[in-house]
């Protein structure tokens, strides 16, 4: 009889209401596009050639690919300072913190106690000391154990619970770091950009405004018209225009740049980069959709708050069933500490007991249907996660198909603005052009430079997204034990 009780005690312990976790089955989706992804080809030079994606896992420290050690000086800066990566990771601790005192849950709790107090009795009752005093001191001294028996799994699923609470900071943090890193290429390759831009426009400007100077004198001469002038001014008004707001996004971008290294534009400007010394990564990763879901902290972080709310529902039944306590206690009390652990003082009590709930007002009911819908919409979340994930991979791949194209006619304008130039200057120096016709060709070439820029830059950022867009960066540790 007594073997048959402790068999059913093992069994109850062993259990635990409410569905078990089972990680989600790896999607059967083969690829991302409809058709194969195609070679991305470009005319070589800054940001150029071709681009080819491999089926293989993408490099942790893919940013190094890009050949720039500024860059890389930025990376190392911001993943060190960066106030928002610094808040994560103390989120992270403080999840990691409460799963521990979660686990508290399973074991006995144990509690010491002494108290001492002068007391005096009515001398209408009883004297309560043996000595017959009403008058007495009293010393009490105890231990007090108590655990609640986990026979239905409560303490077992909050623990579970609280731990799939952690895991999905700890990808949080991992996806913040992602994404800071990131942010800090865009950002750098956008400053650079816009540098050779606002040069650009600069040169523009002076070749407009020698432009207008030239027709204003041929008008002085009798030889252009006065609509050719006012046609000029406004063309040089229109690049003068377009200056401000570069030179405000190039602002904007460095002080963006001093934020993500954990300072401020006070601090002074932070080095940026130099386009002509980044190299354009050739060899892209492409995982297949199954790997992707474990390479996204993004993911990852969706299927823990859907273990953690698969847990959820088994602590809202085990909350409708009967909990089991022991408890004892031991001492001893007398009016002097020197007798205190005497036999003639000393005190134990062992106990137990059992609860269930009966009337709540439809509380519990209620939190358990409310447990079941949470689960649902974290299994909905989970589900969308996965396609945002691979949503998200087909743009990029589909933005950087685009972007060879794009560089690939920028270049051939530019090519044609140059040889256009060439022309033109040999022309005048023969007599054949006016000089305004010289500067337009010059001032065709500078718009085409601007054009360049853009499309490479474009390319480059494009190529870093896809690297976050695959979990490049995440260096997950082994989940704690």
């Amino acid at each position: 009889m007594k073997r048959a009780s402790l068999s059913l005690l093992i069994l109850l312990g062993g259990c635990a209401v409410g569905p078990d976790f089972h990680q989600p089955a790896a999607p059967r989706q083969q690829a991302y596009t409809p058709e194969p992804i195609a070679p991305m080809v470009a005319p070589e030079g800054l940001a150029g050639g071709t681009q080819q994606v491999h089926n293989e896992a993408v490099a942790q420290d893919w940013w190094h690919l890009f050949g720039s050690p500024q860059l890389d000086a930025l990376v190392d800066r911001a993943l060190a300072a960066n106030s928002d990566l610094t808040a994560a990771r103390a989120a992270l601790d403080q999840a990691r913190e409460s799963w521990r005192a979660q686990r508290g849950v399973l074991f006995p709790t144990v509690d010491a106690g002494a108290n001492a107090s002068r007391n005096k009795s009515s001398q209408y009752l009883s004297a309560v000391p043996g000595d017959n005093s009403y008058t007495y001191s009293l010393q009490t001294a105890q231990v007090t154990v108590g655990y609640t028996l986990d026979l239905l799994g409560a303490n077992r699923r909050g623990v579970e619970q609280a731990h799939a609470q952690f895991d999905a900071q700890r990808f949080q943090t991992e996806g913040a770091r992602i994404s800071l890193i990131n942010t800090v290429a865009a950002t750098a390759f956008q400053e650079a950009s816009l540098r050779s831009q606002i040069a650009a426009q600069a040169r523009m400007i002076a070749i407009q405004s020698e432009t207008l100077e030239i027709l204003r004198r041929q008008q002085a001469q009798g030889q252009a018209a006065g609509a050719d002038v006012l046609a000029q001014e406004a063309l040089l008004a229109q690049s003068r225009a377009a200056l401000p707001p570069l030179q405000r996004a190039l602002a904007q971008s460095r002080d963006l740049l001093a934020y993500l290294a954990g300072g401020s534009a006070g601090d002074g400007p932070i080095a940026g980069i130099d386009l002509d010394t980044v190299t354009l990564p050739r060899d892209l990763p492409l995982s297949l959709p199954s790997a992707l879901v474990r390479q996204r902290p993004d993911v990852r972080a969706a299927e823990a708050n859907l273990h953690a709310a698969s847990a959820g529902v088994g602590v809202a039944i085990a909350n409708r069933l009967p909990q089991l306590t022991l408890s004892a206690s031991a001492g001893g009390q007398s009016g002097g500490w020197a007798s205190l652990l005497s036999a003639a003082n000393t005190f134990w009590t062992v106990g137990s007991g059992i609860t269930q709930p009966i009337f709540a007002g439809g509380s519990l009911l209620h939190k358990q249907r409310a447990a079941r819908a949470a689960y649902a919409q974290a299994d909905a979340q989970y589900r969308s996660a996965v396609l945002s994930a691979f949503q998200n991979v087909a743009d990029v791949l589909q933005a950087l198909q685009t972007d060879a194209a794009a560089l690939d006619a920028a270049v051939q304008a530019q090519r044609s603005a140059q040889a256009s130039l060439t022309i033109a200057r040999r022309q005048l120096q023969q007599g054949q052009i006016a000089f305004a016709t010289m500067l337009a060709a010059e001032q065709t070439l500078r718009q085409a430079e601007q054009a360049l820029v853009q499309a490479q830059t474009a390319r480059l950022t494009d190529t870093a997204a896809l690297f976050e867009a695959l979990g490049g960066g995440w260096r997950p540790e082994a989940p704690p034990q």
